[in-house]
């Protein structure tokens, strides 16, 4: 016997309960796209080569997501510095496993060309503000990711959460400092090194500005250093948790998105269903030897999971970076 496609890398027999539930079952792949000028910050990410074209990521992966490769797209996927988008991997998934596609807007600054639920969300200023978002925003999004989780639920085997803001792994890391989590040089990055110092620098900076209290609503958090993606997606899985199994799909994001769960639903006494939950990711990320994945799923709770997929052999060069840390 080989290797397992799946490695459980935190809580084993909590993951291993998840997979053997769904094995066999077709989900539901969420996508909540969002933008935070965190993302333009110069050097902060490499999901697109300049700040210009980080400024169009999600609009390109949402429509690549949607139609596929065309001739003309409108946003064409951005240029990277190396190796080649996620996007092209997550579509090949989605359309060899027939997997339907749900597209929410929870704030971008432009209208995406396909279809997407339309949340009423804004997007970020740079959380170095310590005002990303108004706090009244930041509510309107958290309630209506969970009434979009209730309703995706009701005819999903299961849910797949993904997302797609670029400069997110420094929201998340500034949203894990103030719920309180040691989170420093933990998060990762779409750099092949870690910029840890830049990150952690606009996190001080933010929050300082923010003047939060010393046990902040974690919505208020939110508001002050995250972005609009997080509320939604905590909704989500909050909401979808009581009755289906849920994986976030991410990283260090989400893992953010997971401690916040936690945070909401303890301060809004909302009843959900831990073990329904799990964080799904890549060997490159769970095994980001300039992060610290695992730590970070073990400090927030999260039974963290990761694809063993290589690329080692592949005889694409933009798919043999993904092994040298362009993720």
């Amino acid at each position: 016997m080989g290797e397992p496609l799946i490695k459980v890398y935190t809580q084993n027999q909590r993951g291993k309960d998840w997979l053997g539930r769904v094995q066999g079952l077709c989900p539901r792949l969420v996508l909540t796209l969002g933008f935070t000028e965190t993302g333009l910050v110069e050097g902060i990410s490499a999901a697109g080569a300049t700040p210009r074209d980080r400024r169009f990521t999600a609009l390109a992966d949402a429509e690549f997501m949607v139609n596929g490769l065309t001739a003309n797209p409108k946003y064409p996927l951005p240029p990277l510095l190396a190796g080649a988008s996620p996007a092209l991997i997550a579509k090949a998934v989605i359309a060899a496993q027939t997997i339907p596609l749900s597209l929410l807007n929870a704030g971008l600054p432009l209208p995406p060309t396909v279809s997407a639920v339309e949340l009423g969300g804004k997007p970020a200023q740079c959380l170095s503000t310590g005002a990303a978002l108004p706090l009244d925003v930041v509510y309107h999004l958290w309630q209506q990711g969970l009434a979009q989780g209730e309703s995706l639920a009701v005819a999903a085997n299961y849910l797949l959460l993904a997302e797609c803001v670029v400069g997110g792994t420094t929201t998340a890391l500034s949203v894990l400092t103030g719920l309180g989590l040691d989170a420093a040089e933990r998060v990762n990055s779409s750099h092949p090194t870690c910029n840890h110092s830049q990150k952690q620098a606009l996190v001080t900076e933010g929050l300082s500005r923010a003047g939060l209290s010393q046990t902040p609503h974690p919505l208020a958090v939110v508001a002050a250093v995250g972005d609009p993606m997080q509320p939604v997606v905590a909704g989500l899985a909050l909401a979808a948790s009581r009755t289906r199994p849920v994986l976030l799909a991410g990283g260090t994001q989400m893992l953010a998105v997971y401690a916040l769960m936690g945070a909401i639903a303890s301060a809004e006494n909302y009843d959900w269903n831990p073990a329904n939950v799990v964080v799904g990711t890549t060997r490159w990320v769970a095994e980001d030897a300039t992060g610290d994945t695992v730590g970070l799923a073990e400090l927030t709770g999260a039974c963290l999971m990761a694809t063993q997929l290589s690329f080692a052999e592949s005889r694409f060069e933009a798919l043999r970076a993904y092994e040298r840390g362009f993720v």
